[in-house]
């Protein structure tokens, strides 16, 4: 069996992989309408109210979880909310750190994971992160933005790490350097300004990339049964 963590061959240019570009180019693409349509250069006066307008069709409400559970009426168009509010934010600004912040992450575990893994993290830490947040949230609190999905790749990041760390004999510990930092700064934030309950999507984000990892990596599920076999 291969080993994922064998270190690959190094080459001028690592490529980002296909999946993140595409999600990427979805995330900044959406984001510049958005702000052609405000600086009124496309769309005429009605553009100014797309980004607003989206948030109210595509973003995630805790309401919405709600209605799941009392009505049992799976509407496709409350469902798609939770797959559609990453790919909406609340400024340029946001959308931007976020595009950036997936990139980096995506190439890196990109170089251990196949593309559809990073699909099923990227999709799977966005719902519960959203299936979370519904349970804490104030009902009209809106969820919107990539972070949550993206700290699932900073879980399955974190992950890769853990594993590399233990191999080499180090501090395993020290994998967990980039959540910590990130919470950190969210609760200093936290201290001084109205931060909201996206933190916790983000968190779940986190900790579902982090369980997924053992499963989506090359030869996963026979490892899992392996080590199950051994107990």
């Amino acid at each position: 069996m291969n080993d994922p963590f064998q270190r690959r061959p190094e080459h001028p240019v690592n490529p980002v992989p296909p999946v993140v570009v595409l999600l990427f180019i979805a995330i900044i693409g959406i984001e510049g309408i958005f702000s052609l349509g405000k600086a009124g250069l496309v769309g005429g006066p009605s553009a100014v109210g797309w980004r607003l307008s989206a948030l109210q069709d595509y973003a995630f409400f805790p309401a919405f979880l709600d209605y799941l559970a009392q009505s049992h009426d799976f509407d496709p168009r409350v469902l798609v909310r939770f797959v559609s509010y990453p790919f909406i934010h609340g400024s340029f600004t946001q959308a931007v750190i976020a595009g950036v912040m997936m990139l980096a992450l995506g190439k890196f575990v990109g170089e251990i994971m196949k593309p559809v893994a990073l699909l099923v993290i990227f999709f799977v830490s966005a719902i519960v992160g959203a299936l979370i947040f519904g349970l804490v949230a104030p009902p009209t609190q809106p969820l919107y933005g990539a972070y949550p999905p993206t700290y699932g790749l900073i879980g399955a990041y974190s992950y890769i790490l853990w594993v590399t760390y233990q191999r080499v004999g180090e501090r395993a510990i020290a994998a967990f350097r980039l959540i910590g930092v990130l919470m950190g700064l969210q609760l200093l934030f936290g201290i001084f300004f109205e931060v909201g309950m996206g933190w916790v999507a983000e968190l779940s984000g986190f900790v579902t990339g982090f369980a997924l990892s053992p499963l989506l990596l090359p030869g996963g599920f026979a490892r899992l049964r392996a080590r199950l076999q051994r107990r």
